[in-house]
């Protein structure tokens, strides 16, 4: 058995003693009422002087704490004592607890205080029950006959993963028109790999306003709190379970550590984490209508161009005072208000700069067969010194917004390089960069293809890469999101070293042209799904 150290025991003995019977325990935090894990709440201990009726020592503590830790608390209830009290050591002790009287009573031999039991500790016994009032008294996060349903929908929405297709500005409408709600619209967040979840705006009004804030206030932390705040609507959000993974990307964690939480945001209320009743029967339909929905036109919704789908579900409710045993829930695509809402960002191509494009066939003998080829981003310091020491082609004022300029990287021999350069030149420079859905009609293979297009309205194809692949997925969801940052400038990047040690991580040295371009949408660009043809070319 641990015991103090000789200095320690002179040092408490030196404590004056006074004729005080002092009660000491160890309890869970929840109350009895409470479903929780006590062990995830810890454990509160407590000393107190039952002659003066005061709290002389109170801490918090992990389940699986040994006892010293009631020792410690009683060290800090004799030498500092929470006021009035005064350090001092009692004459007697009593605990409810036979391992701790026995325990006490090895540890504390030296001091002449007298460890004894009892089975009933009155002013413990009325402390903790005053502990156990509180925690009844406080409001759950979630109404308890709703909590279990409503972390199984929201664990279905995390598994359908709406963010991979569904961005920001693409609402969906949720007619619901019950607890006085009429239409919630939903806007889906994680796209951006940063913040997953939904938020279910009672208005369109309040969805426009808080997104006109952001866009106006964006480099204003002040202000775009106050914006936050001002927001009118319901939430779900996902973190992740252990805190210590905030560097973590979620989507890379299993369901597991996956964590759902539920709120609401109101000018006058602010900011709360907690649902009552209502609130919580209409996020639970707005999740189910929303997952059926997803279910059911998954691939249009994958589509660049935001489609237009309406559909009607019958929605039932879970056992509750309600008399209404299910509702029907209309929901909407709202590609007009998705239009809107990237307009105001200023999202897109100057409509100047795409009338009357004289299209002609693809081409694919711009590019090297054997380049190397790739989607990323280079840092505004980077680009500072791409401008001063490559052949380089502006595009524009571009605002340095994000983690730099988005750009697609082609990566070939010294020779051939330089022919792609004077190609591009030739034509008066690059105009855009686009990437266009193509397809196999003999195997049913689907393509998302890289095209360039150069200021004479000409297209080449730089890149064919298969809808389907993962990697591809993630470097395009990346190269649109920074797109927008950018309001729509991008970059080509033409190096050399293709055979050389650098090959495939190409370095400053090598980098030989930068052309800045627009990014354009399969919308923008308005020639639809290209076809492959027997041929083997994308016409």
């Amino acid at each position: 058995m641990t015991s103090f150290n000789r200095s320690t025991s002179r040092r408490l003995k030196k404590l004056t003693q006074i004729p005080s019977v002092w009660e000491g325990d160890r309890r869970p935090l929840s109350s009895p009422s409470q479903h929780s894990d006590s062990e995830a709440k810890g454990e509160c201990i407590l000393w107190v002087d039952y002659s003066q009726g005061v709290v002389r020592g109170m801490d918090v503590v992990a389940s699986d704490i040994g006892p010293e830790a009631i020792v410690r608390t009683l060290m800090q209830a004799m030498e500092h004592p929470q006021s009035p009290a005064r350090p001092a050591r009692p004459q007697r002790i009593v605990v409810k607890d036979r391992e701790i009287q026995f325990y006490l009573r090895g540890v504390l031999q030296d001091l002449d205080i007298a460890i004894d039991y009892a089975p009933e500790l009155p002013l413990i016994d009325e402390l903790f029950r005053g502990f156990a009032d509180i925690l009844d008294s406080q409001t759950p996060d979630l109404p308890p006959q709703y909590a279990q349903i409503l972390r199984e929908k929201a664990f279905a929405i995390w598994q359908a993963a709406p963010w991979e297709f569904l961005e920001e500005q693409q609402i969906l409408s949720i007619e619901i028109n019950k607890w006085d709600v009429g239409t919630l619209y939903a806007s889906v967040m994680g796209m951006l790999g940063m913040e997953y979840g939904i938020l279910f705006y009672r208005s369109e009004e309040s969805l426009k306003q808080f997104r006109a804030a952001v866009l106006r206030d964006e480099e204003s932390t002040e202000h775009l709190e106050e914006a936050f705040l001002k927001q009118d609507c319901l939430f779900l959000t996902f973190e992740s379970a252990d805190e210590t993974d905030e560097e973590d990307d979620l989507a890379d964690l299993p369901l597991s550590e996956i964590d759902p939480t539920f709120g609401n945001i109101h000018p006058l209320e602010g900011l709360r984490s907690v649902l009552y009743d209502e609130e919580a029967l209409v996020i639970l339909v707005a999740i189910e209508s929303l997952s059926r929905f997803i279910r059911d036109h998954r691939r249009q919704l994958h589509e660049d161009i935001f489609p237009t789908l309406s559909r009607r579900y019958r929605i039932s409710l879970p056992q509750s005072e309600e008399s209404t045993k299910s509702i029907a829930v209309t929901v909407s695509t709202m590609p007009q208000l998705a239009a809107e809402l990237e307009e105001m960002a200023g999202f897109g191509v100057d409509e100047r700069e795409i009338e009357n494009l004289d299209f002609q066939s693809l081409q694919d003998d711009l590019i090297p067969e054997d380049s190397f080829l790739s989607l990323g981003v280079v840092s505004w310091e980077m680009l500072e010194y791409l401008r001063k020491g490559v052949s380089y082609h502006p595009a524009g004022e571009i605002k340095q917004v994000g983690d730099g300029l988005p750009v697609i990287l082609i990566q070939t021999s010294r020779p051939k390089a330089k022919t792609v350069i004077e190609r591009i030149e030739t034509v008066g420079g690059l105009r855009a960069i686009c990437f266009n859905p193509g397809a196999d009609s003999f195997d049913g293979d689907r393509y998302d293809l890289g095209l360039l297009q150069t200021q004479n309205g000409e297209l080449f194809l730089f890149g064919e890469f298969l809808d389907e692949d993962p990697i591809h997925v993630e470097a395009r969801k990346k190269w649109n999101q920074r797109c927008k940052n950018t309001k729509g400038y991008c970059g080509l990047i033409i190096a050399k070293g293709l055979t050389g040690a650098s090959r495939g991580n190409p370095q400053l040295r090598d980098m030989m042209a930068l052309f800045e371009a627009r990014s354009l949408s399969p919308k923008d660009l308005g020639i639809g799904t290209l076809q492959l043809m027997p041929q083997l070319k994308f016409e």
